[in-house]
């Protein structure tokens, strides 16, 4: 477990480029604080000590701001950047060297019973306010952009934007592990763009149309 603390502390500067020292990420860092919590609710919670636990996770959405259901599994070197308003359902499954900001939801649908939240699988990054949710799985080096709602299955090296979210890189090719999510493509506004540029195209035929038709009727004229 300590040695799960020390990696919860390095992913810290491994991720943010504010991180100054191991003093001020101990106790200062909410999303490093609830990590910790959690692991130790879910340690209860894999007893069957299930109030234990739920009482843990309780306290530390109090002080944290970030609700993680202490069923929860969640691999190695996770980081949560800032972190208010994150919630982690019961059965979601996190995998090792996952990023997620402030806002992100890993939910259910409904009062299904059984696996009903998200699996996340390695190296994947959430970014601000986006929305997982149902029992789905985020492959392997996928990007969820912000804002985004996911609501089916995301393939590996993928990007996901929009809502629902729509799947607009998938190259084979892994996605760089970076905090870059400012720069993901727009397919709404490109379609519009698209759109825009038809019109205008419209638009000159048209003229080019009346043209001729006035061109036609003078000379009929004359």
């Amino acid at each position: 477990m300590f040695k799960t603390f020390k990696e919860d502390i390095e992913v810290v500067f491994d991720q943010d480029p504010a991180a100054r020292s191991y003093i001020e990420v101990i106790l200062t860092y909410s999303g490093l604080h609830s990590i910790w919590a959690h692991r130790i609710a879910h340690w209860f919670f894999k007893r069957k000590w299930f109030f234990l636990a739920r009482v843990i996770s309780q306290i530390s959405r109090f002080f944290t701001g970030i609700e993680i259901h202490p069923g929860a599994k969640i691999g190695r070197r996770f980081f949560i950047d800032h972190g208010m308003g994150v919630v982690i359902g019961e059965t979601c499954e996190i995998g090792d060297n996952v990023t997620v900001f402030q806002g992100v939801t890993l939910g259910g649908t409904g009062k299904e019973k059984g696996k009903r939240h998200p699996t996340i699988k390695d190296n994947v990054l959430i970014a601000t306010g986006a929305k997982v949710l149902g029992s789905i799985t985020v492959g392997e080096n996928s990007k969820i952009g912000a804002g985004s709602v996911v609501l089916k299955e995301v393939p590996a090296n993928s990007t996901v934007v929009g809502i629902p979210g729509k799947v607009v890189i998938k190259d084979g090719v892994r996605v760089e592990r970076d905090l870059n999510h400012c720069d993901l493509p727009d397919p709404t506004g490109d379609r519009f763009k698209a759109l825009e540029s038809e019109i205008q195209q419209l638009k000159q035929d048209l003229h080019l149309l009346r043209n001729r038709k006035e061109k036609e009727y003078e000379h009929k004229n004359i």
